[in-house]
Order: C-alpha cells, then structure tokens, then sequence
C-alpha cells in the first residue's frame, strides 16, 4: 500500500527560488506570486504594465493589462534588468493579450540590480514608454 501526502489547510511552501535563480522562470510556478509589490508602472495606448516584485524570491515580472478597445495592434510588455553601471543584462517580454486581459512575463531576480518595464508596438506605431528605473 503507498501512502500518500495530503497538504494540510493553511500549510505554506517555501518559494522555489531566489534571486538571479530566478531568472527566466515562471512566478507562479515557483510560488513567487505572493507577498507581491507592484514597484512601477507604465501606460501607453491604455496597456498597463507593471513591475511587480516578489519580496519573497527577491525577483521580478512585468505584468500586463490590456484596456484598449478595440484592441487591432500588437503590442508587448518587457521587463529590463541592468547592473549598477547602467548597462542591460537582460530583458524578457510578453504579447500584450486582448482587451480586457492580463499576462505576466517570467522574473528577472538579484537585488543588486535595477529594473524597469516598458511598453512597445509592432512597427513602432506608437512611441516606446518605460517606466524609470528601480
């Protein structure tokens, strides 16, 4: 007979990483979706995008909302991670879904970095919007 474990109600989970381990990895999937901070914000078009940040993985994901009606252009939401010296380690990015929607990228983490979330277009209809940096 195998036993098997049922989680008790109310148990808690330790996250599944932390820091620059992190990186390119999903918040939800790895328990970072809670005890969330959102650090930035930028519009552009009516999409919203946000820097949220998991006190707890000590990482980030840019989160994205779509408010334009209707929605015929393309458009994406990028988080950027740079170093103390100004220059971009790494970005990642999702398609903005359709109106009245949200999605979120995977997380950058390391809290020695700075980060920031910006807004673009497909053919450069509109201009690029970013947050500042944090």
């Amino acid at each position: 007979m195998a036993a098997t474990m049922i989680p008790l109600a109310g148990t808690s989970y330790a996250a599944g990483c932390s820091g620059t381990g992190c990186d390119n990895k999903g918040p939800v999937t790895y328990g970072c979706d809670s005890n969330v901070i959102t650090e930035r914000t930028v519009t552009n078009e009516n999409r919203v995008a946000e820097l949220r940040w998991s006190t707890d993985c000590l990482a980030g994901w840019v989160r994205v909302e779509n408010n334009a009606t209707p929605s015929v252009y393309t458009s994406y939401a990028t988080i950027e991670k740079y170093n103390a010296a100004g220059t971009l380690i790494r970005s990642l990015s999702v398609t903005t879904p359709g109106y009245g929607k949200s999605d979120w990228s995977n997380m950058l983490g390391g809290s020695t970095y700075y980060y920031r979330v910006c807004i673009r277009f497909d053919a450069d209809l509109y201009p690029l919007k970013c947050s500042t940096k944090w």
